[in-house]
């Protein structure tokens, strides 16, 4: 089947394209024509490429706001990590996929079209494998299904409690497997691989995969291909252990034990030294930014500019989604960086450059390279998002200002329509399914809240 999709304005990661045609064809861009719209039915005012959302925790979308009541005076990020083990002891395959089919509809409504799900929930809550071992990766596979949503699924190796190697404790031995197991696992999953669905690897951290097993992971012929995604350097008492007990910093360690390239997405990678930041930078690897969760968990600031100017690329995640929008990731990304160095526009390097297309290009090329899928382009999967040309945020708007309006003008969405492998799953706001997935959703959590 051959569609054809037209547009006054198409942003392209190479620059605007007034009265374009994309003619698509077996799911993928075959063609991109900027010779007019003569005849064209409808063309849309403002389209652009759809964003991948590298780092995901779905079950996590259902217990966004439940840890907001001040705990002990060192409230902080392993305080909130309490009720979150508390949490994900209670969810079973059939409330992840009532939870992730929710998450993804709200993903889709706000422009991301691809999620990296890094998926650690593996067992039953008594920390024994399910008489499927794959239950808990297939929940994730069939809401990405179920939403069209495409898919990076990354299960996750987690095998110890901390740097010292102790065993995982109670809560944490549904997340638990050993490497054979873990490489099991992984060639199951890729064989179920397809255009909308990836499968890649993911470690923890450095605090919960030991070397001799990330070794034997990295090793394996399944690691010659695909992402491969890890937690790095997210908390100041991470990079204190991992000193202490492995004598360097996270990111100083990992580099000088693992051949990190472009497959790699470092994610969250906050606490950096100057040569930490060069190494990531010149590897090609990709930091994983997802500013409002490390925000909400009180993480601290990424040093954006530093990095930017050793020429490193990042991309962006929703993580545990207390947000569930690329537009107020790269919000809170750039806004972080203002309060920081109280200045404005620090993404920008050059006088005029627009902050709001540095900031789509750069996780759009981040998130396509982490996601295993092609980028915009002739052979690209169809991922596209047709803005809102009513919306009084887009008057008067052009090619000139409309991703800065998008991105920093106010807080209504402006993603009217999405198509994602040449299918509108998002039409006039609303996702085709979203009625029966919330209905779903609701009375998941409303069971889980029971058994609290």
């Amino acid at each position: 089947m051959t569609t054809t999709l037209a547009a006054r304005n198409l942003w392209t990661p190479q620059g605007w394209r007034s009265d374009a045609r994309l003619r698509i064809e077996r799911d993928c861009i075959a063609e991109l024509d900027s010779s007019g719209l003569a005849g064209a039915a409808s063309p849309h005012r403002f389209v652009l490429p759809g964003m991948p959302n590298l780092h995901s925790h779905a079950f996590q979308r259902a217990m966004a706001g439940l840890a907001e009541r001040k705990g002990r005076n060192d409230d902080n990020f392993w305080t909130w990590r309490e009720a979150m083990y508390s949490f994900a002891s209670r969810i079973s395959p059939n409330d992840l996929r009532a939870i992730a089919a929710q998450l993804y509809v709200e993903m889709l409504k706000a422009g991301y079209t691809h999620v990296c799900e890094f998926h650690y929930l593996h067992h039953a809550p008594d920390g024994k494998p399910y008489a499927d071992p794959c239950a808990m990766s297939l929940a994730i596979i069939e809401a990405a299904k179920e939403t069209g949503i495409g898919l990076t699924l990354l299960p996750v190796l987690y095998m110890t409690g901390g740097f010292d190697g102790r065993a995982l404790d109670e809560r944490q031995r549904r997340f638990g497997m050993d490497a054979e197991m873990y490489l099991r696992l992984l060639e199951r999953l890729r064989a179920l691989e397809s255009p909308m669905l990836r499968v890649g690897i993911a470690l923890h951290s450095l605090r919960a995969v030991p070397e001799a097993a990330m070794k034997e992971v990295l090793a394996s012929p399944l690691a010659r291909e695909g992402a491969i995604h890890i937690h790095i350097a997210e908390q100041i008492g991470e990079v204190e252990e991992c000193l202490a007990m492995r004598g360097a910093r996270p990111v100083r360690w990992l580099f000088d034990h693992a051949d990190i390239d472009a497959r790699w997405c470092l994610v969250h990678a906050t606490h950096l030294d100057e040569s930490e930041i060069e190494r990531i930078a010149k590897s090609g690897a990709v930091a994983g930014l997802c500013p409002t969760t490390e925000a909400n968990l009180g993480d601290g600031f990424f040093p954006l500019e530093r990095y930017l100017q050793a020429g490193g690329t990042f991309g962006i995640g929703s993580d545990s989604h207390i947000s569930v929008s690329p537009v107020e990731e790269l919000r809170w990304l750039e806004y972080g960086q203002r309060l920081v160095t109280r200045s404005r526009n620090v993404a920008a390097r050059e006088p005029g450059a627009s902050v709001g297309e540095i900031l789509w290009k750069a996780s759009l090329r981040g998130g396509t390279q982490v996601s295993g899928i092609a980028p915009f382009g002739i052979g690209a999967r169809a991922d596209l998002l047709v803005l809102d040309e009513n919306s009084s945020l887009l008057a008067a708007r052009n090619q000139n200002n409309v991703l800065d309006s998008f991105i920093f003008a106010g807080s209504t969405s402006l993603v009217r329509d999405v198509l994602v492998n040449d299918e509108w799953v998002v039409r006039d706001f609303r996702h085709r399914d979203e009625e029966g997935i919330a209905a779903r959703y609701r009375a998941c959590v409303e069971a889980l809240a029971k058994c609290a």
